[in-house]
């Protein structure tokens, strides 16, 4: 039995790798400030003795005896991390470097999930890892992008300077369970949408790609990489390469739902990846992951979870 902090545990991804890991024997230390993750999310876990539930924000400071750290701590849709942009920034830096002086001090083991909006609007496509991106600075969405990048940045630094054990992935597109209804990302928005058939609502003209990953393969990809010996560091994509438009994701939604929602299409919003897809030979090669889940089959889990919380407001 290992003892692990999660960050953002009680989060969309953060729960259910609480879940994982407490299946896999471990306790968990779960860790979060509420500002997106749910208690709800994680209540069925309360009753476990190996669980524990902490009301933190890791902009500040936390100890703790750990043996790895799964730092997921962030707003990950636009809603959200730009309600508060100088918060979002301040909780990947300052939450990387609180997480990393932790990690230093105690010898853990840490995994920094990364994002696909490190590359920001892509020149070159699909997306290896050695590609740098093409990110706005001083952009309506750079809270986030810089934010990450700049994690990124400390973690290695740490690795380099200090010899902290360090994993660092770059989530894709992610869908599933424990969305947040009003989480502002297209699979949420969509499927929110159609429920209730409303008009569902596409900013520009439809024809951005994106990959769509479920949340079971995404856990399986980032529990992978936790296990790699101590020489692998990362970075490595974690995403699913089934690439669909924007359009095609509104259509297949309403063709499960059997919604009467008209497709309307509203302005472009500044600065949204035309196109994101990844490279994922590294993932195959190194962690002996793919994903398993497609898009169809995923969608009509996700589906069924929103049918339950429409019930439940």
């Amino acid at each position: 039995m290992k003892k692990i902090l999660v960050t953002g545990g009680a989060g969309f991804l953060g729960s259910h790798l609480c879940e994982e890991l407490l299946a896999q024997g471990n306790e968990v230390v779960c860790l979060d400030n509420y500002f997106t993750g749910r208690k709800k999310n994680i209540i069925h876990l309360l009753d476990n003795p190996y669980f524990e539930l902490v009301r933190h924000d890791v902009a500040f400071p936390y100890f703790v005896e750990v043996d790895e750290i799964f730092n997921l701590a962030c707003p990950a849709s636009p809603i959200h991390y730009q309600y508060n942009p100088i918060k979002t920034i301040k909780t990947s830096v300052m939450g990387a470097i609180n997480m990393l002086g932790l990690a230093k001090r105690i010898k853990a083991k840490i995994l920094q999930s990364s994002t696909s909006e490190v590359y920001g609007d892509p020149m070159i496509h699909p997306q290896p890892e050695e590609y740098w991106g093409n990110v706005n600075p001083i952009g309506k969405r750079s809270c986030y992008d810089e934010g990450k990048r700049c994690a990124e940045t400390l973690f290695f630094d740490y690795y380099y300077q200090n010899k902290v054990r360090i994993k660092v992935i770059r989530i894709f597109n992610t869908y599933g369970p424990n969305m947040h209804p009003d989480d502002g990302r297209v699979v949420s928005n969509f499927i929110m949408q159609a429920l209730q058939n409303k008009n569902i609502t596409i900013y520009g003209e439809g024809n951005q790609s994106r990959s769509f990953c479920y949340c079971d393969d995404m856990i399986r990809g980032m529990t992978a990489m936790m296990k790699t010996g101590d020489d692998i560091i990362g970075p490595i994509n974690i995403g699913n390469p089934g690439e669909f438009t924007i359009k095609e994701l509104a259509e297949i939604i309403l063709d499960i739902t059997g919604s009467s929602s008209k497709i309307v299409f509203l302005p472009q919003v500044e600065d949204d990846p035309m196109q994101r897809k990844p490279v994922i030979e590294k993932a195959k090669e190194i962690l002996h992951w793919e994903p398993t889940v497609n898009l169809r089959e995923g969608l009509v889990k996700t589906i069924a979870y929103f049918e339950t919380e429409l019930r439940s407001l």
